[in-house]
């Protein structure tokens, strides 16, 4: 979040006590859309941990979703260098869009934003149950099986690499992430705790002169 610091060099003066915000998905860093904050919304937005803007249409505090649901969850606000600018990374609950979309800017999909989109859909399928889905069918064969998948696809992943076949190991690697991820939610993780902790372990790595990465 701002800093109170932060907070006392934003120039409300410069935008006319308007300033224009930038949303940005957390997990994908996909742009999901802009609007502006007065000085209150700000204040609301920190306050709740909802994205709240100034309406210039409505003349009022808007939360995004308080109509829709899909609400925009903060995880980080920051500023830029000049200080008249927000930026602010959400998890997104729901589609961003009033078009249904995920996001207000139509862009090419990124490796990142199709991660996390395939991510979501793994997630689903443990909750929910779809006929004709391998992997709905993998977590009702249970822990063991997934695990033995997992190992399965390491194994023949090491082979592919082992007879120098660049699309065979493209191919096993691609199975090899794809039952990782149906793993990691089948204990209730995620990527994005593994990569945090991958972060964390570098960062650690720094501070003692040694380089993890």
């Amino acid at each position: 979040m701002l800093t109170s610091q932060d907070l006392l060099n934003l120039n409300w003066l410069k935008t006319d006590g308007m300033i224009p915000v930038i949303i940005q998905n957390f997990f994908s860093n996909k742009i999901l859309m802009h609007g502006y904050m007065n000085k209150e919304a700000l204040l609301k937005t920190q306050k709740n941990g909802l994205v709240t803007f100034y309406s210039r249409t409505k003349k009022r505090l808007w939360t995004k979703g308080e109509e829709s649901g899909n609400y925009l969850k903060v995880i980080e606000i920051t500023t830029d260098c000049d200080y008249d600018t927000l930026l602010i990374l959400v998890e997104p609950l729901g589609k961003t869009c009033h078009l249904g979309n995920s996001s207000c800017f139509l862009l090419k999909k990124s490796n990142m934003t199709f991660l996390v989109e395939l991510e979501n859909i793994i997630k689903k399928r443990k909750k929910i149950y779809k006929n004709n889905s391998y992997t709905s069918e993998l977590y009702k064969s249970g822990t063991s099986r997934i695990a033995q998948k997992v190992g399965e696809e390491a194994i023949e992943t090491i082979l592919a690499v082992m007879k120098k076949e660049k699309l065979e190991i493209i191919n096993e690697s691609s199975d090899l992430l794809y039952h990782f991820i149906v793993l990691l939610h089948d204990q209730n993780l995620n990527l994005n705790i593994i990569l945090d902790n991958l972060q964390k372990r570098n960062i650690k790595k720094l501070s003692t002169d040694s380089q993890l990465i």
